[in-house]
Protein backbone atom coordinates (compact mmCIF):
# COMPACT_ATOMS: atom_id res chain seq x y z
CA UNK A 1 0.00 0.00 0.00
CA UNK A 2 1.61 3.21 -1.04
CA UNK A 3 1.94 5.91 1.66
CA UNK A 4 -0.32 9.15 1.89
CA UNK A 5 0.61 10.89 -1.52
CA UNK A 6 0.07 14.62 -1.49
CA UNK A 7 0.33 16.57 -4.71
CA UNK A 8 1.27 20.38 -3.89
CA UNK A 9 -0.33 22.11 -7.57
CA UNK A 10 -2.11 23.92 -9.67
CA UNK A 11 -4.93 23.30 -12.07
CA UNK A 12 -3.18 25.30 -14.70
CA UNK A 13 0.25 24.28 -14.12
CA UNK A 14 1.38 21.86 -17.37
CA UNK A 15 4.16 20.55 -15.01
CA UNK A 16 1.12 19.95 -12.10
CA UNK A 17 -0.87 18.01 -15.30
CA UNK A 18 1.68 15.67 -16.07
CA UNK A 19 2.17 14.43 -12.82
CA UNK A 20 -1.22 14.08 -12.19
CA UNK A 21 -2.13 11.98 -15.15
CA UNK A 22 0.93 9.81 -14.13
CA UNK A 23 -0.81 9.12 -11.05
CA UNK A 24 -3.70 8.48 -12.72
CA UNK A 25 -2.30 5.73 -15.10
CA UNK A 26 -0.11 4.04 -11.64
CA UNK A 27 -4.00 3.75 -9.98
CA UNK A 28 -2.62 5.92 -7.06
CA UNK A 29 -4.55 8.07 -4.92
CA UNK A 30 -3.85 11.32 -3.67
CA UNK A 31 -4.64 14.37 -2.29
CA UNK A 32 -4.48 17.23 -4.47
CA UNK A 33 -3.25 20.78 -2.75
CA UNK A 34 -3.86 24.02 -4.50
CA UNK A 35 -1.51 26.43 -3.96
CA UNK A 36 -1.76 30.46 -4.62
CA UNK A 37 -0.74 31.53 -8.17
CA UNK A 38 2.18 34.23 -6.60
CA UNK A 39 5.33 32.19 -5.31
CA UNK A 40 5.20 34.88 -2.00
CA UNK A 41 1.63 33.62 -1.14
CA UNK A 42 2.64 29.86 -0.74
CA UNK A 43 3.77 30.10 2.72
CA UNK A 44 1.90 26.69 4.08
CA UNK A 45 4.05 25.20 -0.02
CA UNK A 46 7.26 26.18 2.10
CA UNK A 47 5.96 25.17 5.87
CA UNK A 48 5.69 21.84 4.51
CA UNK A 49 7.89 20.82 2.10
CA UNK A 50 10.67 23.24 1.93
CA UNK A 51 9.72 25.02 -1.43
CA UNK A 52 7.79 27.59 -3.55
CA UNK A 53 7.80 26.02 -6.88
CA UNK A 54 5.15 23.44 -7.97
CA UNK A 55 4.22 20.36 -8.13
CA UNK A 56 5.57 18.91 -4.96
CA UNK A 57 5.01 15.80 -3.94
CA UNK A 58 4.91 14.59 -0.60
CA UNK A 59 4.79 10.64 -0.28
CA UNK A 60 4.95 9.75 3.75
CA UNK A 61 8.39 10.70 4.58
CA UNK A 62 10.12 11.71 1.32
CA UNK A 63 9.32 15.26 -0.41
CA UNK A 64 9.63 15.06 -3.90
CA UNK A 65 10.25 18.38 -5.91
CA UNK A 66 9.98 19.17 -9.94
CA UNK A 67 8.07 17.08 -12.30
CA UNK A 68 11.11 14.82 -13.22
CA UNK A 69 11.87 14.24 -10.03
CA UNK A 70 8.52 13.42 -9.04
CA UNK A 71 8.19 11.47 -12.43
CA UNK A 72 11.24 9.75 -11.37
CA UNK A 73 10.24 8.66 -7.94
CA UNK A 74 7.03 7.00 -8.80
CA UNK A 75 8.49 5.54 -11.65
CA UNK A 76 10.70 3.73 -8.84
CA UNK A 77 8.06 3.37 -6.15
CA UNK A 78 5.52 1.98 -7.85
CA UNK A 79 4.56 -0.04 -10.81
CA UNK A 80 2.48 0.58 -13.57
CA UNK A 81 -0.45 -1.87 -14.24
CA UNK A 82 -2.09 -3.05 -17.05
CA UNK A 83 -4.35 -0.71 -17.78
CA UNK A 84 -2.01 2.45 -17.64
CA UNK A 85 -1.71 2.47 -21.36
CA UNK A 86 -5.55 2.56 -21.69
CA UNK A 87 -5.62 5.60 -19.17
CA UNK A 88 -2.75 7.09 -21.92
CA UNK A 89 -4.90 6.78 -25.11
CA UNK A 90 -8.05 8.05 -23.26
CA UNK A 91 -6.15 11.45 -22.24
CA UNK A 92 -4.93 11.87 -25.80
CA UNK A 93 -8.35 11.56 -26.92
CA UNK A 94 -9.30 14.08 -24.40
CA UNK A 95 -6.79 16.41 -25.31
CA UNK A 96 -7.81 15.88 -29.20
CA UNK A 97 -11.14 16.88 -28.72
CA UNK A 98 -10.39 19.55 -26.49
CA UNK A 99 -8.21 20.79 -29.28
CA UNK A 100 -10.63 20.60 -32.20
CA UNK A 101 -13.64 22.33 -29.95
CA UNK A 102 -11.00 25.12 -29.00
CA UNK A 103 -10.22 25.09 -32.82
CA UNK A 104 -13.53 25.23 -33.86
CA UNK A 105 -14.93 28.13 -31.31
CA UNK A 106 -11.88 30.10 -32.28
CA UNK A 107 -12.47 29.61 -36.25
CA UNK A 108 -16.44 30.66 -35.35
CA UNK A 109 -15.43 33.35 -33.31
CA UNK A 110 -12.98 34.91 -35.97
CA UNK A 111 -15.60 34.70 -38.83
Amino acid sequence: MPANLVLWQTEWCPSSHRVRQRLTELGLSFTARQVPVEPEARTELWEETGATTIPVLVAGEDVVRGEDAILAHLNEQFTEPGDAVTQRERAAKARREELEKSSLELAAATD
